[in-house]
């Protein structure tokens, strides 16, 4: 698809655990690798300093809230997770000569209202944005949702992948049959379960910087054994190294959506923590998503996976047989395989955004 390079604004508010930055930088990068141009604007550019240290061509990163000087509207404002334009910005894209496509980039889920709301019109008749159209763009898992943010050569890169390499350069290397797990997680009442169930066989656990480390360092001691369970605390990793941290494991436990996400193009089976809310509607996104995932799991695997997935978040109790992660670890390889396979089929998201904006001229 050939597309004209145009001048994107991508707005985000960084509301905490920094997943909303996370896929929006990798949003902007992304675009910018398929020839856009792309202004980020950020309330907190912080976690870029360890995230993408490297920046990326095409891509400049402003400080929001600012007081706007002569920047004028790109081609196409995105306005990140519903995190509202600021007013001075809304009056300068309603005064473009030509308007500036407006969306509105919503998280990710696998409900059904998703397909029903994807590519939905809401025009603006009042306010400093009254005259302008304003689009809803839903990422997701099928074929009637926005897909997912996917690189053009991640595959070739996982492919070309060594993952005894890329262990070693942490001065690390596996033991005889040792099994490799990465642990990202929140606060998790159910970490001493599943160390205790890990430790049971040879296991190699990636324990990422932040909350994951500082559970395991209370949880283990600071020889960070148990068992036949070792850990390795990592420090804070660009994006570009979390992929390949994903890449080098045999079961991955990530959290949030951006990591989530990554999870699924990793390969492997996976475990979720998703970001709790009060009001318990992480549950129903949860049970959305096992439901497409699972579909074509055979019946025991699947009902195992939902179970370990239900304690991980807290929605189950522990059974007196365990968790089950070993048998996820183990079995799960070619639910996750198939399950790339068939997301690979979608167009991914910057594609699809590309298509929708040359649609609209």
């Amino acid at each position: 698809m050939t597309t004209p390079a145009l001048h994107w604004d991508v707005f985000c508010r960084v509301i905490d655990n920094f997943g909303d930055v996370g896929v929006c930088w990798r949003l902007a990068r992304d675009l910018a690798s398929r020839g856009q141009t792309v202004r980020l604007w950020l309330d907190d550019r912080s976690a870029l300093d360890w995230m993408a240290p490297m920046g990326a061509p095409g891509v400049e990163v402003r400080d929001w809230p600012v007081t706007l000087g002569d920047e004028r509207p790109g081609d196409v404002v995105i306005e990140a997770f519903g995190c509202e334009l600021p007013e001075a910005f809304l009056q300068r894209m309603a005064e473009r000569q030509s308007a500036p496509i407006w969306i509105n980039l919503e998280y990710l889920s696998a409900e059904p209202y998703v397909e029903r709301s994807h590519r939905l019109r809401s025009p603006q008749f009042s306010g400093p944005a009254a005259g302008l159209d304003k689009w809803f763009f839903y990422p997701g898992f099928t074929a009637r949702t926005g897909g997912l943010l996917r690189e053009a050569d991640l595959v070739a890169m996982h492919a070309a992948f060594d993952r005894e390499a890329w262990l070693a350069g942490l001065g690390l290397q596996r033991a005889v049959n040792e099994r490799v797990v990465t642990l990202f997680c929140y606060d998790n009442p159910a970490l001493p379960a599943l160390l205790d169930e890990l430790a049971t066989q040879p296991c190699l656990l990636l324990v990422t910087a932040g909350a994951a480390a500082r559970q395991v360092q209370a949880l283990l001691g600071p020889d960070l054994r148990q068992g036949r369970l070792r850990a390795h605390l990592l420090p804070l990793l660009s994006q570009p190294e979390f992929d390949r941290l994903l890449w080098a494991s045999d079961l991955n436990l990530v959290r949030g959506e951006d990591s989530f996400v990554r999870a699924q193009w990793a390969g492997k089976p996976f475990i979720w923590q998703i970001y709790p809310q009060h009001d318990e509607a992480h549950a129903t996104k949860l049970e959305a998503f096992l439901g497409l995932y699972l579909a074509a799991a055979p019946d025991a695997l699947a009902t195992r996976t939902r179970a370990l997935w239900r304690l991980w978040n807290g929605l189950q109790a522990a059974p007196a047989q365990g968790l089950g992660a070993w048998s996820l670890l183990i079995q799960g390889h070619e639910t996750a395989t198939q399950w790339r396979q068939q997301l690979l089929i979608q167009a991914d998201l910057s594609r699809q955004l590309l298509s929708f904006i040359a649609n609209q001229g």
